[in-house]
């Protein structure tokens, strides 16, 4: 091990409140052979399982911890609350850490996040805890020469968390900061609470304090030279050396030393790639007596009905994917699916018919999830599930955008309201945007900015370098102009790192049992969704069952509109009724009539329609395939065969 850790650090997940990425701090601890780094992320455990995926590549020790609210233990304080910082020692702490973070958030009525002392003491258990620096309650008298408010409450957090409970110094050049470290080593010597030494770093390097303020005034929406702006604060935030800190602290060598101490008792690690699905009540009247055979059950009933004649190829295929859906642990996954779709179907919530790679499995059809025969189309059921990628089903739902929420109420009464959340999802300074927030900050004028942030393509994944490699004129003007040049410096460091966060349109998660056991949550303070802190993707890896339920407003236009036939014209007709062999609307397909077709309306696909002369819904399939990039180069010759011209 090093002779010094890390272990108070944030990165841009502190959203707007640290310039530094994952990747940057990693990259700086394996340069300083640090073999262990903690991440202390203000208020929330947004970085949680990106963190631990990029530590284990560079092969350093992960600590999980939080900067965390509570309230004060003395109110003569000017502030309600106070901060702490929280590590886990093992998984009793992991689990408490998710548990504390969540519930500063959905058990405050209020935009700020606290936590109470009396969850402090529920969820004590497993935690290494720090008094954090000036915005610490203990560091926060000390620098004020307030000993014995500064004893008072060091001993409350003493008699919590026992000998787990630490005293924080730091020292980034603040007077306050030096004028509280007398006192905490009085108080450390008299009580026997150890001190730890920690360095409160907001980006990687001495060089990027410039950076790092821009960014602060982005968050708070001032200008770098505004009389407002928050007091520059010494460049000493960045990730010190162990040298550096020995000779910050060198009259405190044991608060240096019980950094390794505590950093050998943070032990975590997170279960990934082991599945975590609910589990589905099989109904008293059937059976089965596991889900993989009442699975069975229902594709056994269904084909029957879906059927006519059921062949070998039928029984086969259906064979084959049972197999692989067993095989997979993946039979609660389509139950769970099938009955939500019913529960739609049965209370008039339009769904989709299905779509993407789920409309292959023969399974999924005769469940109901989809409404389309793999078989007649001959669609390939690898590209769903593949034993040899063992990866989560992914199946995209449709419903009526009015439906959508009873839906969602439907899974939260049936799996527990605690077990069932939406999931979040993190804005990043994209190339365009970053220019503009750093603009604003710098006091250029809006016409200079939007200039400069118009020269860059419209591109998703373009970043301000392409850019700079793409247009000449941008290059030169960079190299040429003072401001645009300093604008495009700070606009690099901070391009890419993460805004905001808000509420993913679609997702779902569904846990066996409460989620705080397996994720912290959040609760959005302009919506108040309860979300999952942990983004998508990173949901899945950790095995939990992710539904993606997509509103889409054209169901919602059929619906009524078939509503109004069945009135006006004393109709009961459903979508199933619909002929697609109708000779009158492939005219329409054929003459272009499709604004406010859903994907077939644009200027350029109304083109191709015409040439095309659709007349059979295989057409609009292979059109509708065709018409996005890549496929397109294939339109013309795909049309000259189609006429019978190639």
């Amino acid at each position: 091990m090093s002779d010094f850790v890390h272990l108070h650090n944030h990165s841009d997940f502190s959203l707007l409140e640290s310039s530094q990425s994952i990747e940057s701090i990693l990259n700086r601890a394996k340069d300083l052979s640090m073999h262990s780094i903690a991440l202390t992320e203000k208020n929330n455990l947004f970085s949680m399982i990106s963190f631990y995926k990029a530590a284990k590549k560079y092969s350093i020790k992960p600590i999980f911890g939080c900067e965390i609210n509570v309230e004060n233990l003395v109110m003569s304080n000017s502030r309600k609350d106070s901060q702490l910082l929280l590590l886990a020692k093992n998984k009793i702490g992991y689990l408490n850490l998710m548990k504390l973070v969540s519930f500063s958030y959905i058990k405050n009525n209020n935009d700020i996040t606290t936590i109470s002392r009396k969850l402090l003491q529920e969820h004590a258990e497993g935690l290494i805890v720090t008094s954090s620096g000036l915005k610490g309650e203990i560091t926060y008298y000390a620098s004020k020469g307030e000993a014995a408010n500064a004893e008072l409450v060091a001993l409350e957090y003493q008699k919590i968390f026992k000998d787990d409970f630490y005293l924080e110094i730091q020292n980034h050049s603040l007077d306050s900061e030096l004028n509280s470290h007398a006192i905490l080593s009085q108080i450390s010597q008299s009580h026997s609470i150890p001190l730890v030494a920690t360095n409160d770093t907001r980006y990687t390097f001495k060089e990027d304090a410039i950076d790092y303020e821009v960014m602060c005034c982005i968050g708070l929406g001032v200008h770098l030279n505004s009389p407002s702006k928050t007091k520059t604060l010494p460049p000493e935030y960045y990730i010190k050396s162990s040298d550096e800190m020995y000779n910050l602290f060198s009259d405190y060598p044991d608060a240096l030393s019980n950094t390794v101490k505590i950093a050998e008792q943070c032990n975590v690690e997170i279960p990934m790639g082991k599945l975590f699905l609910p589990k589905f009540p099989i109904p008293k009247n059937s059976n089965s007596e596991n889900t993989d055979q009442y699975l069975k059950e229902l594709c056994d009933k269904a084909v029957l009905k879906k059927y006519k004649k059921i062949n070998s190829t039928i029984s086969n295929r259906l064979k084959y994917e049972l197999d692989i859906i067993y095989k997979m642990g993946f039979s609660s996954y389509f139950l769970i699916t099938q009955d939500f779709v019913q529960y739609a179907k049965d209370n008039n919530i339009p769904v989709g018919p299905g779509r993407g790679s789920a409309v292959g499995s023969l399974v999924s059809y005769l469940t109901g999830i989809t409404d389309l025969d793999p078989l007649k189309y001959n669609l390939i059921f690898e590209r769903f599930l593949n034993p040899d990628r063992i990866s989560m089903p992914d199946i995209d739902i449709d419903f009526c955008i009015e439906g959508r929420e009873k839906v969602i109420n439907y899974i939260k009464d049936c799996y527990g309201h605690e077990s069932v959340a939406q999931i979040i999802t993190f804005g990043s300074m994209k190339a365009k945007s970053v220019i503009r927030d750093v603009g604003r900050v710098l006091g250029m004028s809006y016409g200079e900015v939007d200039k400069i942030a118009k020269m860059i393509p419209n591109d998703l994944k373009m970043t301000i370098q392409k850019a700079q490699s793409l247009n000449q004129d941008l290059d030169k003007l960079v190299k040429q102009d003072a401001s645009c040049n300093k604008l495009i410096s700070h606009s690099k460091k901070l391009e890419g790192l993460h805004r905001h966060a808000s509420t993913h349109a679609a997702g779902i998660i569904i846990a066996p049992g409460p989620l705080m056991d397996y994720v912290p949550l959040y609760k959005n303070p302009s919506t108040n969704d309860i979300t999952t802190q942990i983004e998508m993707h990173s949901l899945e890896e950790m095995g939990l069952l992710k539904m993606d339920f997509l509103g889409l407003r054209n169901l919602t236009v059929i619906n009524k509109t078939i509503m109004m036939v069945n009135k006006n014209h004393k109709k009961s007709i459903t979508l199933d009724d619909i002929n697609l062999s109708d000779t009158e609307v492939y005219k329409l397909f054929a003459n272009g009539d499709t604004i406010g077709v859903f994907q077939f309306e644009s200027r350029g696909m109304r083109d191709y329609l015409k040439k095309l002369k659709p007349t059979c819904i295989e057409d609009l399939i292979a059109m509708n395939s065709l018409y996005r990039p890549g496929p397109m180069a294939n339109i013309p010759e795909f049309l000259e065969r189609k006429n019978n011209t190639k």
